[in-house]
């Protein structure tokens, strides 16, 4: 039914003007997976943090972000997908921005898990007003789009962040997002909208309750501290030891997710 209704839904605007349009932060957002890695040293300078504690700035993103992906759907279908699109990058922009101006690492590492939390929806937000926006004959080249966009960002990601941080300042790296952050806004504002199918599933959204279960497990799961122990084990030899042999037990919210899905 959505699919029949795609096909009579004809954008405003050119549809490879939209693609570019939500590419923008799609790009920053993949990119800031792999920016950081080679600023680690001068963000733990700093902030007068240890670099094993530093690594906490990765770890957190792809955690917040991670978690967020299973409920992009239905959070589109409540709020509206241009609706959800935006505030994702609004919160993603924000989080950039604070980022850059953390006065701790704590403070950092918890501005990353609020970037993370707006980064999460972008790509599957993207990839469904591609769907929408462009006739079934070219979707393929539209998604081939977004497939360098997701390819390109993380490669470049690291050179970039260490020329930002050896000429400028490693806070840089996350100033560097909010201009792109406020031209998407811009942009989708004006270029994207809802196709009907979406208009009427926001309408009849609150009949579809989310699974509430599921996803606090997936996020305790997924949170789980497992890097401190990686590094307390690289530090007090614990690996080849029968501490391995309990890591299992140490997460029981994964096996409890796992089980529930199943069922």
């Amino acid at each position: 039914m959505a699919d029949q209704e795609t096909q009579g839904f004809h954008p405003g605007h050119n549809p490879w003007a939209v693609a570019l349009t939500v590419t923008i932060a799609t790009f920053m957002e993949v990119m800031d997976t792999s920016i950081a890695n080679v600023a680690l040293p001068h963000i733990a300078g700093g902030l007068s943090a240890g670099q094993d504690e530093s690594t906490w700035v990765l770890t957190s993103y792809l955690v917040s972000n991670a978690v967020v992906l299973p409920m992009s759907a239905w959070l589109s279908e409540k709020f509206g997908r241009k609706c959800f699109y935006m505030s994702c990058v609004a919160l993603f922009t924000a989080s950039s921005f604070l980022c850059g101006l953390a006065p701790s690492l704590g403070m950092l590492v918890l501005f990353r898990v609020i970037q993370g939390i707006g980064g999460g929806g972008l790509g599957p937000s993207e990839q469904a007003i591609l769907a929408d926006t462009f006739p079934e004959s070219k979707r393929g080249m539209a998604f081939a789009v977004y497939g360098m966009a997701v390819v390109l960002a993380p490669a470049i990601g690291p050179t970039l962040g260490g020329w930002i941080t050896d000429n400028y300042s490693w806070r840089w790296i996350f100033y560097v997002n909010v201009p792109f952050g406020l031209l998407s806004l811009f942009l989708t504002n004006f270029m994207v909208q809802d196709p009907p199918h979406m208009v009427k599933a926001k309408k009849e959204s609150r009949h579809h309750p989310i699974d509430f279960t599921g996803l606090t497990l997936i996020a305790v799961g997924l949170g789980t501290p497992d890097e401190p122990d990686a590094q307390s084990g690289r530090k007090r030899r614990h690996f080849g030891s029968d501490h391995l042999d309990r890591a299992p037990t140490a997460d029981p919210s994964g096996l409890s997710c796992a089980e529930h899905f199943r069922i």
